[in-house]
């Protein structure tokens, strides 16, 4: 999980003229150490979802009738298209602040994580932005951010009772649920050491924990299989990066921010 024209995905900007470095140039590895223990697995579950976008890639290559088993192309108020606009602005948020993360931490630890959801999360932007363009669908529409979740707000059938926020003006940045304001956005742009790494872990809980309505809603009801799949296991890997930095943060003695 009004209206706010999205960033260009290729190139996210923070307030102050910030860019993420662009495509092609090597980005910061950390020679420290790897995550021990269940941040490994992440680190394998993330890798697996590289390996599904390739493989989602070929799959939305085939066009209705070159196969018998080629799907559809959605509408473009389908929740197929509207997840993937949305998540593709949420995304590159996400992927501006793991990217301040490597940049401003002392900590290979946080160094790795930083790297590994900059890299996965703009993975799956580009596959994103990828099924818009073989729908022939626009990346931008005029309506509200979530839209497509239902005109109430619900997300539908999700189970959990979740509603998606009236989304912000998105005068300060903050234009869906989970989302950092601009303020936040440049705190953590400037921020160093250890203050960086509470503030990105604060920052990036939130952010994971808003996009879980949308994952839920379009891997429940994306009428394309690719996408339901897709959704599912981003869903799975994201939880699962929620239980990690939680606890990464209560090591830091501090707690997670109040949902958005």
């Amino acid at each position: 999980m009004t209206s706010a024209a999205p960033h260009s995905p290729g190139a996210p900007e923070a307030p102050g003229g910030d860019r993420t470095p662009e495509a092609g140039q090597p980005q910061h590895r950390p020679s420290g150490p790897r995550w021990g223990g269940r941040t490994t697995t992440l680190v394998l579950a993330a890798g697996a979802i590289v390996l599904l976008l390739v493989g989602a890639t070929i799959g939305m290559a085939l066009k209705p009738g070159t196969s018998t088993d080629a799907v559809s192309v959605p509408a473009s108020d389908s929740v197929d298209a509207g997840f993937a606009r949305d998540m593709i602005v949420h995304h590159t948020q996400g992927a501006l602040m793991a990217h301040y993360a490597q940049e401003n931490t002392d900590d290979p630890e946080i160094a790795v994580m930083g790297y590994d959801i900059d890299a996965t999360q703009t993975a799956q932007l580009g596959q994103m932005q990828g099924w818009l363009a073989l729908w022939q669908l626009p990346q931008v529409t005029g309506e509200p951010p979530m839209a497509w979740m239902g005109s109430d707000g619900h997300a539908h059938g999700s189970g959990t009772g979740a509603t998606a926020s009236a989304p912000a003006t998105g005068s300060d940045g903050a234009i869906m649920p989970g989302m950092a304001t601009n303020a936040e956005i440049a705190q953590l742009r400037d921020a160093r050491g250890e203050a960086s790494d509470v503030l990105f872990l604060q920052l990036m809980i939130r952010h994971h924990q808003g996009g879980v309505p949308m994952m839920q809603e379009a891997a429940d009801h994306a009428g394309n299989p690719i996408v339901r799949n897709f959704a599912g296991k981003m869903l799975e890997t994201q939880q699962s990066e929620i239980a990690v930095m939680t606890q990464m943060l209560q090591q830091r003695g501090a707690e997670p921010l109040p949902a958005s």
